[in-house]
């Protein structure tokens, strides 16, 4: 049973959903982790209860519908507290979970985690949610971990020390495995850091692919990349990050990467433990947001997309838009007028292929924008540089001469630095 409620009065700036479509979306979210859904429930309120989130008349009603419908459990569109969730078990008897969106999403994410990194930080996640909720009847928690945290992860508890409850035993273990997976996280951290260090004194730019989830990205990066990164029609139906090389029309290699799906209401637990994998979007050269042209709830799938890169503090990098899955509109030239609503896009088909090479035309022109001009004589005994140069620049002018090779160009300003000895020009065209 689906359960969305909704003040009348939104105390946030968001751009709101209307109630039916966030729990259309809820739906799809308990169809990909393999629940029924029997029906569904809504309430505008003009505050959230404390106690139960919804009003008591709507728990009453709930309880009728159990009888009539027969449902397990109910989930709701927003977080709710610990107390709401006890409560609300309490009032629907035994044999009902009430879980919220967050741990609908946990669910999710645990099924799909496939990496050690992956699964690192759904467990995460997972342990910071249930923390809070935990209660006397903790053994049922554990049985319905849906990811490592249901694979043995406290199983094992130690012994009681004097005067402890089991409660108090189960609370210590879990804050000395959520201090473990930090760690191991932050291992992972200083990893992806060295290996974006290397990759910038390389100087390979890097694109990375945002979006809302099902939006098309994995398509897209398999369809520029040629490679088989997993596909599947459902939200979240793949989370762990993956980076191909792509050369553009001009001859420049570029890394392109795919990032884990944006959504509503994304539980905050989950941008936290997941950071290490986002800071890619930061560090990248360029954004490519791809949108779900055919999604009724487009504008608004588009506009969290944008609050959620705000609150990672990924302002800096250029945006292309990709208004992706045109081969599903009846007149695909009916997307020309969406274009000037979004700053910088342009239409395209990552199934059919369609657009594509305008597109990877557009992310070589804007990174070209970041070159710096420069003018250098190599010796042939630099024959690495000049490779270096023709792979990672632009080379505009190259004549060989008696003793090396004088090139004008531009290049990444991360490679000036090995440049510098044989440097004639710089910027402005002055003697350096």
């Amino acid at each position: 049973m689906l359960v969305g409620a909704q003040l009348k009065r939104p105390q946030d700036g968001r751009l709101a959903w209307k109630l039916e479509d966030s729990l259309d979306e809820l739906a799809q979210l308990a169809w990909t982790a393999g629940v029924e859904v029997v029906g569904r429930t809504t309430q505008q309120l003009e505050r959230i209860h404390p106690a139960t989130f919804i009003g008591k008349g709507k728990v009453e009603e709930l309880q009728e519908l159990r009888d009539d419908l027969g449902f397990n459990v109910v989930i709701f569109d927003d977080e709710l507290s610990p107390r709401q969730q006890r409560e609300l078990e309490k009032a629907l008897g035994d044999g009902v979970k009430v879980l919220d969106r967050t741990a609908l999403i946990l669910d999710i994410f645990a099924r799909h985690a496939h990496t050690r990194e992956g699964a690192l930080q759904v467990e995460l996640a997972q342990y910071e949610y249930r923390l809070p909720r935990l209660t006397r009847a903790w053994t049922h928690l554990a049985r319905q971990a849906g990811g490592a945290a249901g694979r043995g992860g406290i199983g094992g508890v130690g012994l009681r020390g004097p005067g402890e409850t089991q409660l108090e035993v189960d609370q210590r273990e879990i804050r000395r495995r959520i201090a473990h997976l930090r760690r191991e996280l932050e291992e992972v951290r200083t990893h992806r850091r060295q290996y974006r260090q290397r990759r910038q004194r390389e100087a390979i730019p890097v694109v990375a692919l945002v979006g809302y989830t099902n939006a098309g990205k994995s398509t897209l990066l398999n369809a520029l990349a040629g490679s088989d990164v997993w596909v599947e029609d459902k939200l979240f139906a793949t989370l762990d990050p993956t980076t191909r090389r792509v050369t553009l029309p001009g001859g420049r290699v570029v890394l392109f990467t795919d990032t884990v799906g944006f959504i509503q209401k994304l539980p905050t637990m989950l941008v936290a433990a997941f950071r290490a994998t986002l800071e890619e979007i930061n560090e990248a050269d360029v954004l490519l947001h791809v949108v779900d042209i055919t999604h009724p709830n487009v504008r608004q799938q588009s506009h969290t997309v944008g609050e959620v890169l705000n609150d990672l503090g990924a302002t800096s990098a250029p945006i292309i838009v990709a208004l992706n899955k045109i081969d599903r509109l009846p007149d695909p030239d009916a997307v020309a007028p969406l274009l000037s609503e979004f700053p910088n896009s342009l239409a395209i088909s990552a199934l059919k292929g369609w657009g594509l090479t305008e597109l990877l035309a557009r992310v070589e022109e804007l990174l070209e924008t970041a070159l710096v001009p420069l003018t250098v004589h190599i010796p042939y005994r630099e024959a690495g540089l000049l490779a270096l140069f023709h792979q990672r620049g632009t080379v505009e002018r190259e004549e060989h001469g008696p003793e090396g090779t004088l090139v004008q160009g531009r290049l990444p300003a991360a490679l000036l630095g090995r440049f510098r000895p044989f440097l004639l020009h710089h910027g402005t065209g002055k003697d350096a």
